[in-house]
């Protein structure tokens, strides 16, 4: 029994290990953005839905005003989901200044909102090139310009750009913006082995004609998230290669952690959902071996009260799964000028255990809450 849990255990921290290195390769493969000179001359719709963002909204809403992009060629449509505050106010008091109010109007319940919001958007826009980002977002005059320089001087048909959050108040904030750091880098290492899975809807840019040849979210419209990731995978099926991640500054979107556990919890399920509606089942077996990896730390961790040589093999995985992890962190947490944080990478990697385990688990149920509303 000893020796089959040990080798077990050994083949998934290998797994583990092979996918970190897989990672750190990808994210130094990817390429620094090319030079652009101008002229610009892409037409480019900024896409937003908003629900019950009166908070936030208006600094977005600046945000995209001030960017240095070409006015005459940019265009802001903000879908309003069912907003029960101020928030379709506060867009159509920017009308003047061009921005576009969608209000979404249906009168039986759907479980993707999102999704029908940014096809309707995606629609009734004028522009060539699709920026989705979100309505709690904030952005530096040069976001769009270096997105679109992108398109302009490659040959591509989507962009993953980073995210990243600020203004922490708490050692919990400044734990998951060290956890984010990870994802993002995770999205952007795969793009650089050309193997595109995973990305975040707050930095997200691709052709119009692009989204209409897969078929917009046809086959994907079931699940209440994946306007992000499950479209990046559709693409990424017809458009091998043809994927970028934008590894700028300029480029950045920040937002904010979630302030409580529940509300972080409920974000994360809500994102593991996309999870059980991958098509590349390569991906799912992956995923699910990353979840066993973490289940055999935990399951060793236990049996140490019985047996020290459990003991010793989960020093042995953690210690593995500890050192590639700061690899992998070091250049991207460099990259977001975040590199302070890394010490916490003590803290985090014993509670990301548990973390993923019980993740993996719910996001994998049906329903849940998101908004005041029960989706699945």
């Amino acid at each position: 029994m000893i020796a089959i849990l040990s080798t077990i255990s050994l083949l998934l921290t290998g797994l583990y290990a092979f996918v970190l290195t897989y990672l750190v390769t990808g994210w130094h493969s990817l390429k620094p953005a090319k030079k652009f000179d101008g002229p610009f001359t892409i037409k480019v719709t900024v896409m937003i839905a908003a629900r019950n963002e009166e908070q936030n909204i208006a600094f977005t809403i600046e945000d995209i005003l001030a960017q240095d992009y070409p006015k005459e060629l940019t265009e802001i449509i903000i879908a309003d989901d069912h907003s029960t505050d101020r928030t379709s106010e506060i867009i159509r008091s920017y009308s003047g200044l061009g921005v576009k109010l969608l209000q979404m109007n249906e009168d039986q319940p759907l479980n993707s909102y999102k999704k029908k919001a940014i096809a309707r958007a995606i629609s009734m826009s004028g522009g060539e090139l699709m920026v989705a980002t979100d309505a709690d977002c904030r952005m530096g005059p040069g976001w769009l310009s270096s997105i679109v320089s992108c398109f302009q001087s490659g040959d591509i048909v989507m962009l993953s750009a980073p995210v990243a959050f600020y203004q922490e108040r708490n050692l919990f904030e400044h734990l998951q913006t060290l956890e984010f750091s990870f994802l993002i880098g995770t999205g952007a290492g795969f793009i650089g082995n050309k193997r595109a899975s995973t990305c975040n809807g707050a930095n997200l840019a691709y052709l119009k004609s692009t989204f209409y040849e897969v078929g917009g979210f046809t086959g994907i419209d079931k699940p209440a998230s994946g306007d992000d990731e499950l479209l990046l995978q559709k693409v990424a099926k017809s458009y091998p290669g043809k994927i970028a991640f934008l590894k700028k500054r300029d480029a950045i979107v920040f937002t904010h952690a979630k302030h409580t556990i529940g509300s972080f919890l409920k974000q994360r399920r809500r994102w593991a959902s996309k999870s059980t509606h991958y098509k590349d089942k390569r991906v799912v077996a992956l995923v699910t071996g990353l979840w066993l990896f973490n289940l055999s730390l935990l399951v060793n961790a236990g049996l140490s009260f019985y047996n020290s040589y459990f003991f010793k093999l989960f020093i042995i995985q953690f210690a593995v799964k500890l050192l590639l992890e700061a690899v992998f962190l070091f250049p991207i947490t460099a990259f977001l000028k975040r590199s302070s944080l890394m010490p916490l990478l003590i803290i985090l990697s014993p509670l990301h255990i548990i973390y993923f385990i019980y993740i993996g688990l719910m996001g994998s149920t049906r329903k849940y809450e998101w908004k005041g509303r029960m989706v699945r």
